[in-house]
């Protein structure tokens, strides 16, 4: 009797999902895409406590960041083929185990081994955005793609945040870890219990489902669209952060590490409201909309590029006018790609993500060098050309439909 009490419930796709169910993803989605990012604040403790340079430990980035790039690839379609419930609770075991070890790990060597495997099971956030847009009927896609992708991304810009405070109260860095294991079994525990199982439309040998996302790729032009949109605003956006630290540590703001942290709930502001753009895209105006934010982005980057960086009202206002935009494209991206092809939804995400992902590389790299050779201008210059170039495809793009 237990057991069929505590059995999770079959559902279809496309059966709809209460707003409960929307937040709880949305939730899940965040927490699980925080462990990325917890360790960058940490860095300097790091390096102090096993006496080694910044070089080396800034490779637990580097390392952590290459294992999700692997995880995007080789663990994300498996969505596809396998019970989607077992695969989340199983990552989020995984993660948890390693961020255990992560708090006990002897030396940096250790940390940086185990930073990879935490890469590469921390996928969860893509596949709750997946799973999500799989339960929601036709008429709520938009909307839940876009507030579980909101909780998302709440999630990266808060994870910095909260790694800090949280190793500032405890007195340790370790701490951190603990606390993300604990969360990583309570999440866990709640999504087992919770999670709905849906049946597996696809089957398929996992080389032939590998093989089959250069396929898809290929053969969706509308997808290819995306990617590119999604490439170009993930870039723009990662320059903005990648240089934002040495801008505000800077004159005439000179803030400490603590108040550098705490400016992502400013993105954070952005990321909610960019929630609004999924029911544009219930509605069918997913171009216009899309026109739209990509103008805003552009202008954004005017914005802040206003006095050099050095007007706060201006560096605010330009923040949240680029988060709201970048997120906002990002929601209209996944709405309009998961239409596509239902069965190949976690395909889908990999093909994307990726692409996503690689911007957001690209778009750190620029900023650096642009900072490093001309300060905040530069990349403010650097912001602007990719935000113009996703204009313009866009303006092709909807021209030739028009013809």
């Amino acid at each position: 009797m237990a057991k069929t009490a505590s059995a999770p419930r079959r559902a279809e796709p496309g059966a709809g999902m209460s707003e409960r169910m929307v937040a709880l993803f949305a939730v899940a989605g965040g927490l699980a895409v925080a462990n990325i990012y917890y360790a960058q604040p940490l860095l300097t403790a790091i390096a102090a406590e096993f006496g080694v340079g910044s070089a080396t430990a800034a490779l637990l980035v580097t390392v952590t960041t290459a294992g999700y790039a692997l995880g995007l690839a080789l663990v994300v379609p498996l969505a596809d083929v396998l019970n989607r419930r077992r695969l989340v609770v199983t990552l989020l075991s995984v993660v948890a185990a390693v961020q255990a070890a992560s708090a006990f790990a002897p030396s940096v060597g250790v940390l940086t081994a185990i930073s990879a495997v935490l890469g590469v099971s921390a996928v969860v956030a893509p596949l709750m955005v997946a799973f999500g847009a799989t339960l929601a009927d036709d008429r709520q896609r938009g909307r839940v793609t876009g507030t579980v992708m909101s909780g998302v991304l709440v999630g990266v810009l808060l994870a910095r945040t909260g790694g800090g405070l949280i190793a500032g109260v405890a007195g340790t860095w370790r701490a951190v870890y603990l606390v993300a294991a604990v969360l990583m079994v309570v999440l866990a525990v709640v999504l087992h219990r919770t999670l709905p199982d849906v049946p597996v439309a696809t089957r398929m040998r996992y080389p032939a489902l590998l093989r089959s996302v250069v396929s898809i790729v290929r053969e969706e032009p509308v997808l290819r669209l995306r990617c590119a949109y999604g490439f170009l605003c993930f870039a723009g956006f990662s320059a903005f952060w990648a240089s934002s630290a040495f801008l505000l540590a800077g004159e005439p703001y000179r803030f400490g590490e603590a108040v550098i942290g705490a400016f992502g709930l400013l993105g954070a502001i952005g990321a909610y409201a960019a929630r609004v753009t999924g029911r544009f895209l219930d509605r069918g105006w997913e171009k216009a909309t899309t026109g739209t934010l990509l103008v805003l982005l552009l202008l954004s980057w005017g914005v802040l590029a206003l006095g050099g960086g050095t007007w706060p009202v201006a560096l605010v206002v330009g923040v949240l006018l680029l988060d709201l935009a970048v997120q906002g494209v990002q929601v209209t991206n996944l709405g309009t790609v998961y239409a596509l092809r239902p069965e190949a939804r976690s395909r889908i995400t990999m093909a994307y993500t990726g692409t996503y992902f690689l911007g957001g590389a690209a778009g750190s790299a620029l900023s650096g060098a642009a900072y490093a050779a001309a300060g905040w201008p530069a990349v403010c210059l650097v912001g602007a050309a990719l935000a113009l170039a996703a204009v313009v495809l866009w303006a092709v793009q909807t021209m030739r439909r028009t013809r």
